[in-house]
């Protein structure tokens, strides 16, 4: 069943905010195998301009796919998640991510068509500091995949 147009648009709720942590960062790092010195080492951060170290560009997956979960869970869309698979991932930063970063995220339906019985959902997650600064916009595209 194809999921309802009239929800493109609607936003969820920010989310409590998440603190960004030099360890959560070194560890994502290491994961991902970037060995900038800007992401473990505060003096090679402050000699870029940076008032601590910084995180890689897809840190902040986690954060926003996590609030995604609002839109994924909402009963009333009726999106079938055990069919889904990630279709696509954007950034578009107005500053790096810091650890001592404070972050919440608002989530909103950007778009959702149907192509060959798949669903095809993008979500814009606004990530904001404690301040209330914008700090990077993630998009995420899910695709529910057509029975049979």
């Amino acid at each position: 069943m194809a999921l309802d147009q009239s929800f493109v648009g609607r936003s969820y709720p920010p989310t409590d905010p998440y603190e960004v942590g030099r360890e959560k960062i070194r560890e994502f790092a290491e994961a991902v195998g970037d060995t900038h010195p800007a992401y473990t080492d505060p003096g090679a951060a402050k000699a870029l301009g940076h008032p601590d170290v910084i995180a890689p560009p897809t840190f902040v997956f986690a954060i926003s796919f996590k609030a995604a979960g609002q839109v994924i869970e909402d009963p009333q869309l009726g999106l079938d998640y055990s069919r889904v698979v990630h279709g696509d991932q954007k950034f578009a930063y107005s500053r790096p991510v810091r650890a001592g970063d404070r972050l919440t995220v608002t989530s909103t339906i950007e778009a959702i068509k149907s192509m060959a019985g798949n669903d095809i959902l993008d979500i814009r997650g606004e990530v904001h500091d404690e301040a209330g600064e914008h700090v990077v916009t993630a998009i995420t595209k899910l695709v529910a995949r057509a029975e049979g």
